[in-house]
């Protein structure tokens, strides 16, 4: 990419040499022969090879170790027409079965005429000794293949659609792409196209497509749903699913009601009802919220073994260890001895941890074999660290890996069941329904199930309100354990937390325990107030610093209070001038900054000083850029006792982790949070997001800004209103 204010160029000239080709995404550094010398371009240049003639546009750069280079962000090319074009394009290796003598023997039998030749008469080829019909024939495949991916490369680009999606599309249609692109546009958002609706929209409105062609009509409806899956709706009412739909084409109603009872119809949406409503799903959102009631449905009434005598053992561990559990503690502990399933939920004080350990102490006294599992890295972690048992992710424990999509595909499943009698899951607040279906297809029909959460915190990222309509459903075994300890009523965190979550204003008051309120409306103001706390005041009253100790929450992004202005502020204070730094997307990443890996990656190789190496990097994992080599275009991250090497694509992964969303901090705990309290959109003012930004603060929470706006989120009870199908399928008989 080029900067608005770089002049850009146009060379035109002969690819001499291909140096470097990513074959998935068409990143390509070539040689052109200029009017004077080689100049080396780099960019997406998909499937282009030596000998042909190009026209680049780009800029020029110099690059720290290899100089001066042309870097280009669009381009022409033409199939070489004279004999010593031709010559140098077959033998660059292109074409599969011909190397440099083949060349030179088509060359000097065919001339000009040869690529021709080649393309639509491979009998011709075939006559001379050497070529059989078969290779002639699968030459002129290849041949074809290439100028079909050129000319829908060249379609494409007339809608802004890039190279390398241009190349992910023809792989998927072949070389009918753009007949078939004609035919329906609207292909091109299907899943695995990678083409959003508006651009396929706009294909099709050119060609003079009207706004109600069934076509438009039946995609929008399927676009509409997969949007809304991404805001974690699972479902939506039919009459809403066509009023917005008819809203966003422009066009009546009516046309949006025939396209969907025809989709419905032949089984490409799901149509279901939940009383005399009707209900739309993706058919993928369908089958994980079927499948996920049905195998629960199924551990209800085949259950895994009783171990007996739990009432017995539960007294042997007070005894033994002088603790005395609580009432609900003891039933938790004796359901999930007994039963196949259940769910343990409560808020922070609660003794939740207190409680998972003795059951995981008895499952394996028991001779059970227990798994522990969490839906991010640090969830893990935490877990690990709480119940001195490994806790892997769920992703990792499922031997997770990637297709062409990127998409998850899991070793473990039904033909590949995962070793164990217990699954304990951990902030199942945080999981999914594709992820919880996934997890329940590999357990084996006899495992027992714990699932471990707060129901009260936020909803996943992904689709589904898993927690939320489990207990919902009264289906499902539940034990909520709502008696705050006497040690953690001494923290105003803990009960500060339990007076939000029961509609009550935090006490704001107290000046000597671990939450502090520091009032002020001024966004500049608390956004300096912010930055003073981290840089001078924590640092000097208790040693606290924002790589290890601090953590600043804010419920947005955007603003002068959202993540975004925050992490550049903090930036210019604590890290303002790094010997070495990285762009990455919205940030200038530098030697020595706090960052979060904001996706999975289970490809990044990490290694510890003992010499101990492994793969993975999870979302929400934080470190510190320990090395920026702007060179060879390599990175290194430290988490920890770990160090990870990312490369010119991963190290987009990361951001500046300053600052984080609330959303972000899921599963994580810190020794002191600062919140930023101030009145923004309303979308992101409600109860479960105070509550879970204040259950992130391990030993001090301070809230800085607008006490209205606290008052507006602990009276607005609204969760996220998430259309979902699970609680009632689980309450069918």
């Amino acid at each position: 990419m080029t900067d608005n204010n770089e002049q850009l160029y146009e060379l035109t000239g002969q690819v001499e040499t291909i140096i470097y080709r990513n074959d998935e995404n068409g990143y390509t550094v070539l040689e052109l022969s200029g009017e004077e010398s080689m100049i080396t371009a780099t960019g997406i240049m998909p499937m282009i090879s030596a000998g042909e003639s190009v026209k680049l546009i780009g800029a020029f750069k110099n690059h720290p170790t290899y100089g001066e280079q042309f870097a280009v962000t669009a381009f022409e090319r033409t199939m070489p027409e004279n004999v010593e074009g031709i010559l140098k394009y077959l033998s660059s290796g292109v074409i599969k079965g011909i190397g440099p003598s083949t060349a030179r023997r088509l060359v000097l039998e065919f001339g000009s005429d040869t690529l021709t030749v080649l393309e639509n008469e491979p009998e011709r080829a075939a006559a001379l000794k050497g070529i059989s019909l078969k290779k002639a024939r699968d030459i002129s495949e290849q041949l074809k293949s290439m100028i079909g991916i050129r000319e829908l490369m060249i379609y494409l680009a007339a809608y802004s659609v890039s190279a390398s999606a241009a190349v992910k599309i023809w792989k998927k249609l072949g070389n009918s792409a753009i007949s078939i692109i004609e035919e329906n546009p609207y292909i091109l958002c299907e899943e695995g196209m990678g083409i959003s609706f508006e651009t396929a929209d706009m294909i099709a409105l050119s060609h003079d497509n009207p706004k109600d062609a069934r076509v438009r009509v039946r995609a929008a409806l399927t676009y509409v749903l997969s949007h809304n899956r991404l805001n974690g709706h699972t479902c939506l009412p039919s009459d809403k699913l066509i009023q917005a739909t008819a809203s966003m084409l422009e066009i009546e109603p009516e046309s949006c009601e025939s396209a969907l009872k025809e989709l419905t119809d032949e089984n490409s949406l799901i149509s279901d009802f939940f009383g005399d409503k009707e209900y739309i799903f993706l058919p993928s959102m369908y089958d994980s919220e079927t499948y996920i009631a049905a195998r629960l449905k199924m551990l209800l009434r085949f259950p895994a073994p009783a171990i007996t005598r739990a009432e017995e053992k539960t007294a042997s561990i007070e005894e033994s260890d002088g603790i005395q559990y609580a009432e609900r503690q003891k039933q938790a502990i004796s359901e999930a001895l007994t039963k196949g399933l259940l769910i343990l939920t409560g808020g922070p004080g609660t003794g939740k941890t207190t409680t998972l350990n003795a059951i995981i102490r008895l499952l394996k006294e028991s001779g059970q074999k227990v798994t522990l599992c969490a839906p991010t890295g640090r969830a893990a972690q935490r877990m690990t660290a709480v119940t001195g048992e490994e806790a892997k992710t769920i992703h990792r424990m499922l031997e997770v890996s990637y297709d062409i999509d990127d998409k998850p595909v899991f070793k473990r499943n039904e033909r590949n069941l995962l070793n164990t009698d217990a699954l304990i899951v951990d902030e199942v607040s945080m999981v999914d329904v594709v992820l919880l279906e996934s997890l329940m297809r590999a357990m084996p029909l006899s495992c027992r199930l714990i699932l471990v959460g707060d129901s009260n915190q936020l909803p996943s990222v992904g689709a589904g309100n898993v927690l939320y309509d489990l207990i919902a459903s009264g289906e499902i075994p539940v034990i909520t354990l709502n008696e705050i300890f006497r040690q953690s009523m001494q923290s105003l965190i803990v009960t500060n937390a339990h007076r939000i979550i029961n509609g009550e204003m935090p006490d704001l008051t107290v000046r000597d325990n671990d939450f502090f309120f520091m009032p002020d409306y001024n966004q500049e103001r608390i956004a300096a107030t912010i930055g003073d706390l981290c840089a001078r005041r924590l640092k000097n009253a208790y040693n606290y610093n924002l790589y290890d100790n601090i953590q600043v929450l804010s419920p947005t992004r955007k603003g002068v209070l959202g993540t975004f202005e925050l992490n550049n502020r903090l930036q210019a204070l604590n890290n303002p001038n790094p010997p070495r730094s990285v762009k990455v997307g919205y940030y200038t990443i530098g030697e020595g900054d706090k960052v979060m890996q904001s996706r999975n990656n289970y490809d990044i190789i990490w290694t510890k000083e003992n010499g101990e190496y492994g793969e993975g990097v999870f979302n929400g994992d934080i470190g510190v850029m320990v090395e920026v080599n702007t060179a060879a275009k390599t990175y290194k991250v430290r988490f920890d006792d770990r160090v990870a090497s990312y490369d010119s694509e991963s190290v987009g992964d990361l951001e500046l982790a300053y600052a984080s969303t609330v959303h972000k901090s899921q599963g994580n705990e810190f020794d002191c949070v600062i919140l930023t309290m101030f009145r923004g959109a309303p979308q992101l003012m409600y109860r479960n997001l105070l509550y879970t930004a204040v259950t992130r603060a391990k030993k001090m929470l301070i809230a800085v800004g607008d006490e209205g706006a606290m008052r507006y989120m602990v009276e607005n009870n609204r969760r996220i209103l998430r259309y979902t199908g699970l609680k009632e399928f689980l309450m069918r008989e």
